[in-house]
């Protein structure tokens, strides 16, 4: 069975008539017509039972004897049949930060990781009768869908040659991922994702200062590495204006030193001190 509209009366006329008729179970007692005043009241209270109001973004599911009856969206002051059962469901955007839960990313490393899940009921049918609970559903299903995306990436990726998405990394396609997710997972209780995003995201305590001195220790050599790219082709650069404009004609040994030298300085992470030769290239 699938969500239905329910087209209630107006509100207003049902007042009303309860009011006509509170005063008619009145009027009879005044004039002694004792058998119609208790129908007039019982009447009366019936219709009082069925006035309802609905606010803005908010959603009224009816049942009626044990079956549904209808889903009530329209915001106003309505009346509805008072044998009705009324259960009410907000169809407002709600926040639901989750704390941050430890659990183990692809290469099995515990990390702490949170999201920020934006949601709103969109079917009031399976909201209310396909789950138990559908807010406890919402956060039990927000912490299953983060473990599951924790272990199919990685904390971070340091292997350059080789690297893949990673949790950190991944931007907004792990978010667009955890949102298609959570949609898949809250579908079957009338739940539409609005947004999701990883709001915490950390190693866990235990291994946090290893993987600090991992990654200063991947930065480390990815620095050097571009300086080395950088210093070799600046030699080389250097050898080939050298040779290009005849200023100078060195053998393989003295180019070898030269190049030696020239990546001493630029390869160098502290200030070199410059020695003047004041004899010849030989001595």
């Amino acid at each position: 069975m699938s969500e239905k509209s329910i087209s209630p009366k107006s509100g207003a006329l049902a007042l009303v008539i309860a009011l006509a008729l509170i005063a008619l179970g009145a009027w009879s007692i005044y004039a002694k017509l004792f058998i119609i005043a208790p129908f007039a009241f019982i009447a009366a209270i019936l219709v009082l039972v069925g006035l309802t109001i609905v606010n803005p973004n908010e959603s009224v599911v009816a049942v009626l004897f044990g079956s549904y009856a209808g889903t009530l969206k329209e915001n106003g002051f309505f009346w509805m049949n008072p044998f009705l059962v009324k259960r009410k469901i907000s169809l407002r955007a709600r926040n639901n930060e989750s704390q941050p839960i430890k659990v183990n990313d692809k290469l099995g490393n515990p990390i702490m990781i949170g999201i920020v899940l934006v949601w709103r009921v969109e079917n009031t049918f399976k909201a209310a009768f396909e789950v138990d609970n559908y807010e406890l559903f919402v956060k039990i299903q927000s912490e299953s869908a983060i473990r599951k995306l924790a272990g199919i990436y990685p904390y971070d990726s340091f292997d350059d040659e080789h690297k893949e998405m990673s949790l950190r990394s991944g931007g907004d396609e792990i978010n667009h991922q955890l949102e298609r997710e959570l949609s898949e997972r809250l579908h079957m209780a009338g739940i539409s994702v609005i947004e999701a995003r990883i709001s915490n995201l950390a190693y866990s305590q235990e291994i946090a200062g290893a993987m600090l001195q991992r990654q200063q220790a991947t930065a480390i050599v990815a620095a050097r590495t571009r300086i080395v790219e950088g210093a070799v082709g600046m030699v080389e650069l250097a050898l080939e204006h050298l040779s290009k404009r005849q200023i100078v004609e060195l053998d393989d040994e003295r180019k070898a030193a030269m190049v030696s030298n020239l990546l001493v300085v630029l390869c160098s992470d502290r200030a070199v001190s410059p020695v003047v030769n004041t004899g010849t290239l030989n001595h």
